[in-house]
């Protein structure tokens, strides 16, 4: 890993030798620790002491371009990838926290106070897997409302996403409105997201102008069960649904949309989803595909709380929690490259962090033991022992 990370920053003149040697450090602590990723903690399993990671933390470092180049080097622009964007609830405690306040927590299904990152991923539509791009910490600004601020991340990301080849931003419903949607669009990215089941819609006009007064542009508000007929059938999907298609008005987000709408009448009342893309030349099909691809982002808040410390900063400055955020879930990239090069494929695969983590720290160990041993990885017998002991512990092999 350390390699790849190297790399990465020879491709990034503008960042200084000490912040790379930090950084390099920081990325090969957070696949070994034990316990918390405090400050103290992780110097117990590195060269670096408390004060040195509590220094540095403070420090700007580019991990959007970072995470950019990182992508670019070891995926390329000939696969299919996606944006996506959610945020994830992070407890603390106290009072004096910076961006401290009340955040919904989807593991409650309540608000509680707390702080809110918001992250900006790269979904790889061919393996199915999610990389992180940036995250930042939702932190209420006066005259702003939360909506505002998500749009303000977009923009900011939206250069980095367009040399990914990136055309497509995915959101969920909390998304689809007039600021986020609009935002998005003036980026030259396209949106695709979910709309209420009884949103306000309405049919285009498709008869020819009749050459008196105003032209006509609309013919009626969709009713979703009687103007089934007018929608184009595109298939049946699982579960006993059909996939309906068309273009269409919407009110709330003041432009045409191609919206998808996914309809099951397993019950005594038919139920149904609708999701929606701001490009009306995206086929159904593929719209579809990209909404559910969104979901892998919920993965990588699951593996960076559990596994890489995303939530286990204690400072209270918000560039200190912004950085180890953002270093966590950059581990997590660093670790399915590293997973994805080992098993030379560019599918699906799956991939089980806990193991990496463990690998990790195990070599970890060999190394600091046979060095004070002064036992070399050159000599074949150490290094059969070196691999063998690697995979100690492991979930599977």
């Amino acid at each position: 890993m350390t390699d790849l990370v190297n790399t990465i920053f020879s491709l990034m003149p503008s960042i200084n030798k000490p912040q790379r040697v930090f950084m390099a450090g920081l990325f090969a602590t957070l696949v070994v620790f034990h316990g918390r990723a405090t400050f103290r903690n992780m110097s117990r399993y590195s060269g670096m002491s408390e004060k040195r990671f509590s220094r540095w933390s403070r420090r700007d470092f580019p991990f959007s371009k970072f995470n950019t180049e990182l992508l670019l080097h070891s995926l390329g622009r000939t696969q299919t990838n996606i944006a996506a964007i959610d945020a994830s609830f992070m407890k603390k405690s106290g009072n004096k926290t910076e961006g401290l306040g009340w955040f919904y927590n989807g593991a409650q299904g309540a608000s509680e106070k707390g702080l809110e990152t918001s992250l900006i991923s790269v979904v790889n539509i061919k393996s199915h897997t999610a990389y992180s791009i940036d995250a930042r910490q939702t932190i209420d600004t006066e005259g702003k409302t939360r909506t505002d601020l998500y749009a303000v991340h977009v923009v900011d990301v939206a250069e980095e996403l367009k040399r990914l080849d990136i055309q497509y931003l995915a959101a969920d419903s909390f998304y689809s409105k007039f600021k986020f949607v609009n935002s998005v669009v003036s980026t030259g990215l396209h949106m695709v997201g979910k709309l209420r089941v009884d949103a306000n819609l309405k049919w285009l006009y498709q008869e020819e102008y009749s050459g008196c007064g105003r032209a006509k542009k609309y013919d009626g508000k969709i009713n979703f069960e009687n103007d089934l007929s007018r929608f184009q059938y595109i298939t049946s999907g699982e579960n006993n649904t059909e996939i309906y298609s068309a273009i269409v008005y919407s009110v709330s987000l003041k432009r045409e949309i191609r919206v998808v709408m996914i309809r099951s009448s397993d019950s005594v009342a038919s139920t149904r989803a609708i999701l929606f893309s701001t490009d009306i030349n995206l086929e159904a099909l593929t719209l579809l595909s990209y909404y559910k691809a969104r979901f892998q982002i919920e993965f990588l808040f699951r593996d960076a709380k559990q596994h890489t410390g995303l939530t286990h900063c204690q400072s209270r400055c918000s560039e200190a929690i912004d950085n180890q955020v953002n270093a966590s879930l950059t581990t997590l990239n660093l670790l399915k490259i590293e997973d994805r090069n080992q098993k030379q494929t560019t599918g699906k695969t799956v991939i089980s962090i806990a193991s990496w983590k463990r690998r990790k720290s195990n070599q970890h160990l060999l190394s600091r033991v046979f060095d004070r041993l002064g036992l070399s990885l050159k000599s074949i017998k150490v290094c059969n022992v070196y691999e063998e002991l690697s995979d100690y512990g492991l979930i599977a092999s």
